[in-house]
């Protein structure tokens, strides 16, 4: 008897979200900071490793790849098991990598797809080969339902200057959807000011989401959480506006909480059970 088959259906309340990124030695970001995300959010967490970093608060030492062939061995066990209601994409490394992921999502068709366009860390240490941004640009745009660059990663792909106001980033968030995006969703905490402009694009038209900037010296992993809270929530929501929504606001309550916590020497990381824990 196919034990998958005679389970017992889990609920619809609970997602299975699945990441398919790098592993952060540190925890603040990658696949720790996915799986961190779809717990405190609600949804069951697995995982698909497309590196290895040596990495800790202050900064990255060291990648190690495996081969692209190991990464569609992972897909394939997880989506031959787990139905898959959301896919995050993250740190992809390489063109082969990339391409290798492209045709698993391609076979396996699942509803969500959030695209990170993680190029660079927060300490400057590139995370995506040169050679892989077209294949990035190329395979994996007109698969992802949602696509989250910052200003910097936008500017990369559409081989631009980075935007330096809010009506260029919407420009540019068009262009990108004109590239096979079906939604996207321009970050703009690289602007100068107070506030965190971000533009979401789709074909339903364009909305901005504003918030205040909030003065945090722990900043690791704000945009893996960002967009795993996306891939985490979609399932459970209407539509990508409110889904932006309510992401944002878990994003803002886990950078006020921050500085709560002492992990590291650098930059630590944002504080993804800030509802759950500490408690006095």
């Amino acid at each position: 008897m196919n034990l998958r088959q005679s389970s017992q259906a889990r609920p619809s309340s609970t997602p299975i979200a699945l990441t398919i990124a790098g592993s952060d030695s540190g925890g603040g970001a990658g696949i720790q900071a996915d799986l961190k995300t779809f717990s405190a959010l609600g949804a069951y967490g697995a995982s698909v490793i497309t590196a290895l970093t040596a990495q800790n608060t202050q900064g990255v030492t060291g990648i190690h790849t495996p081969p692209a062939s190991f990464v569609t061995a992972q897909m394939d066990a997880v989506f031959q098991d787990l139905d898959v209601d959301a896919v995050k994409l993250g740190m992809l490394a390489n063109a082969d990598v990339v391409r290798a992921v492209a045709a698993g999502l391609r076979q396996y068709k699942p509803r969500f797809v959030v695209l990170d366009t993680v190029m660079i860390s927060k300490s400057g240490h590139a995370l995506l080969q040169p050679d892989a941004v077209a294949a990035l640009r190329d395979e994996l745009l007109p698969l992802a339902d949602l696509i989250t660059p910052n200003l910097p990663e936008a500017a990369a792909l559409l081989g631009v200057d980075a935007a330096t106001d809010e009506a260029e980033m919407e420009r540019q968030a068009q262009a990108l959807r004109a590239l096979g995006a079906r939604n996207v969703l321009v970050k703009g905490g690289h602007l100068a000011g107070d506030l965190s402009p971000d533009w979401l694009v789709s074909a339903a038209g364009v909305e901005r989401f504003n918030a205040p900037r909030i003065a945090a010296h722990n900043t690791h992993g704000t945009g893996c959480t960002l967009s795993a809270a996306l891939a985490a929530l979609r399932p459970r929501r209407n539509d990508w506006s409110d889904t932006v929504r309510d992401a944002k606001a878990y994003l803002n309550g886990a950078l006020a909480a921050s500085d709560e916590l002492q992990i590291g020497k650098g930059i630590g990381p944002v504080h993804h059970f800030h509802a759950v824990w500490p408690k006095d």
